[in-house]
Formats: C-alpha cells, sequence, structure tokens
C-alpha cells in the first residue's frame, strides 16, 4: 500500500484547534458562555481547555518535519530561522496589544496610548507562550540526542509537579509560587489578571514559570512527528500513536488525584490528560481520512490548517475590531459595534442569552474561515 509522504490528519487536527481557538474566545457575551465553551474556573478541564494544548501538541508535530530538513543539527541558517520566528511571533503578541489599544483610544478621550504603550504592556501571551516552547524545543532536539528526549520530558514534568506542590502552585492566590515569579520578574502591570472564585488576581495562564511543562508538550508533540515519520504504514502508526496516547491519558488520569489537572497553571497532568488525547485523535484522523479517505468533510478545517497562525492573527484582530470601532450609540447609551449588531441579532431569534451567544462565536469562526479559504484556494501559505 503506498502512503502520502503527507498526512492529511495533520493538517486537519492543526486546523480544528485553531477553529476551537476562535470559538472559545470570542463569545457573544462572556457573562452568557455557552457551558463547553467555558474554561474550567481554575482546576478541572473542559471541552474549551483542549484546544490550546491541542495547538502546542501539533506544533511539535510539525516541528519534526520542519527540523528534519536541517537533519537536526543546529548551523548558522537554522539558529537564524529559529531566532527569527521566535522574535517575529513575540512582536505580533505585542503588535495585536498595541492595536487593540490604540483603536479602543479613538472612542475614549481619556486613553493615554503612548504611556499604556509600554506601562501596561502585557509581556506574554498566547502568541508569545508559541514563540518560547517553539525557541527552547527546537534547540532542545538539535542540541540533545533524541533518545534521552523522553526522559528530558519525564524529568520537566516531574520538577515542575515538584515547584507546583511545594510552592503552593494549585491555589489560586497570590501566595501561588506562578503569579510570585511572574510579579518579580515581569510586574503585575504587565500581566494577564485572573478570575475566579469571585477574584482577579494578578496570576498570567501563560506566564514564565508555566513555560516549563508546555515545553515537555511540544517534545511530545515531536516525538509522535518521529513516530508518523519512521513507521511507513499508516496501520502501523495508528496502534502506536494510539497506544501511547491511551498511556498518556490513563497515567495522568491516575496522578490527578495527587496532581491536580488544570489549564491555568499548566499542570503536569494536564500535560499527559491533553497530550493523551491529542495523540488518539490523530490516530482517528489518520484511520479515517488517511486510510478510509473520508475527506470531504474536513474541506472546512483544511482552510485554517494550511494557514494556521495567520488564520488566529486575522480572528484577533477582527475580534478587536468588532468590539472597538462604533457606529454610534443606541437608545441605551451603549456603543454600537459589528459584534453588538450580531450579537443581538442572534438574540432575537435564539430562545436563550447562551444560545446567542454560542451562535455568535460560530458566525465569527465562518467570518474567519472567509479569509483562510480565499488563502487555500488560491494556495497562499503564510508561515509566521
Amino acid at each position: 500500500m503506498k502512503e502520502s509522504k503527507r498526512l492529511l490528519a495533520v493538517d486537519i487536527l492543526r486546523g480544528i484547534t485553531i477553529a476551537g481557538m476562535l470559538l472559545v474566545n470570542n463569545p457573544g457575551s462572556w457573562s452568557h458562555l455557552y457551558r463547553p465553551l467555558e474554561h474550567a474556573e481554575w482546576i478541572g478541564l473542559t471541552p474549551t481547555d483542549l484546544v490550546f494544548p491541542f495547538f502546542i501538541f501539533v506544533m511539535g508535530v510539525s516541528m519534526y518535519f520542519s527540523l528534519r530538513k536541517f537533519s537536526f543539527r543546529l548551523s548558522k541558517d537554522l539558529l537564524f530561522k529559529i531566532v527569527r520566528r521566535t522574535v517575529v511571533l513575540f512582536l505580533i503578541g505585542w503588535a495585536v496589544q498595541w492595536f487593540g489599544m490604540w483603536l479602543r483610544g479613538l472612542y475614549n478621550p481619556d486613553a493615554h496610548f503612548w504611556t499604556d504603550m509600554f506601562g501596561r504592556l502585557r509581556i506574554l501571551g498566547v502568541f508569545q507562550r508559541l514563540a518560547l516552547v517553539y525557541f527552547f524545543g527546537s534547540l532542545i532536539v538539535v542540541l540533545f540526542n533524541q533518545r534521552l528526549i523522553p526522559w528530558l520530558i519525564a524529568g520537566l514534568l516531574i520538577v515542575y509537579a515538584f515547584v507546583l506542590g511545594m510552592g503552593n502552585g494549585y491555589e489560586f492566590s497570590l501566595d501561588n509560587i506562578l503569579s510570585r515569579v511572574d510579579i518579580a520578574v515581569l510586574g503585575e502591570n504587565h500581566m494577564y489578571h485572573e478570575s475566579a472564585f469571585g477574584e482577579k488576581l494578578a496570576l498570567d495562564p501563560e506566564g514564565l514559570l508555566s513555560t516549563l511543562p508546555c515545553i515537555a508538550h511540544v517534545l511530545i508533540g515531536f516525538m509522535v512527528g518521529k513516530c508518523l515519520t519512521s513507521i511507513h504504514d499508516n496501520r502501523d502508526r495508528i496502534v502506536q500513536i494510539a497506544v501511547w496516547g491511551s498511556v498518556m491519558l490513563l497515567v495522568g488520569w491516575l496522578l490527578q488525584y495527587g496532581i491536580p489537572c488544570g489549564k491555568k497553571a499548566w499542570t503536569s497532568t494536564y500535560v499527559l490528560i491533553t497530550c493523551g488525547m491529542a495523540s488518539c485523535i490523530l490516530a482517528m484522523l489518520i484511520y479515517f481520512i488517511d486510510i478510509k479517505g473520508h475527506k470531504r468533510w474536513c474541506r472546512f478545517f483544511q482552510s485554517f490548517g494550511v494557514n494556521p497562525l495567520f488564520c488566529y492573527l486575522v480572528g484577533t484582530i477582527l475580534a478587536i475590531a468588532f468590539g472597538a470601532v462604533r457606529f454610534g450609540m443606541d437608545a441605551e447609551g451603549n456603543p454600537v459595534t459589528v459584534h453588538s449588531i450580531l450579537y443581538q441579532a442572534w438574540e432575537a431569534v435564539m430562545p436563550t442569552a447562551e444560545a446567542a451567544s454560542c451562535m455568535y462565536a460560530i458566525t465569527f469562526v465562518l467570518i474567519t474561515w472567509g479569509f483562510g479559504y480565499i488563502l487555500y484556494k488560491k494556495k497562499i501559505y503564510i508561515k509566521l
């Protein structure tokens, strides 16, 4: 049986995660969230908590294919590529924030853009986390023997679990080691303030210390990418990936009774459970798409999967513009925006505010998909 050099299933899983990230980040109303589209308040796991770790997992899979072109050897060209991409992702993360500050400042005379541009800039975030895990993950795989990587993954997860356990890392408080490190290094004005249990604290879900398990996360994806390349028969690939995915899922599930599972602290069990689930889903997609040939249903996600970060960036910019650009004020004195127009249109026809909020999110994903579909049809691939 002749196998395709490129597995469509990898693109589809990547596309599903981007669509999911846009869906959960853009509800019609944060006060009326559709339950499955809501993050766990602190410790716990919901469907929404799966999308970002799935993307980091697939990022690791793709990293294997990318670094294989350099024979996994550090060179000037490879180092330049790694540093350039890291810097670009950081700058994009900051530029998106600056764009939001500037746009909102146009309608708020009390805003001080030039003061807030650096004084209240959130240093870390989604793009910045991707930059860090790509940078350190890439250096590890080209500087270390690949046989040592599973041991390094285990070491990172064990050390991180120990640090959280000794540093109140599972508590939602300013005594949490995650908060203390970020406040000391970044400063409270440059952090995301997380809300839980009726409180809002300087506890960044994309903080410095919690980047450690994310590096393990991307390395697990890297090892799955190696498995996809070293095993040439798709059925054998499925068995191997599904078995290891099931092992990670089971181990993570059993360990969570001592090491709680939660996205906002990116705990070690969270890494194992989400990587295990991502591996099993990837195996399932390979079976249905690359073996059985059921491809028609997944064309929608392929448009996201071939330009993932660009589509996510477009969606992020659209979300800011939809909520910030005003077309006047309504009878109650609230600003009229694209966001309010679309959400109110769904409120008029849906039975509950939660359903309207969900339909707005779906509408937003479809609008963003339109940009990705144009690039897909024109075979334009933008790498960030």
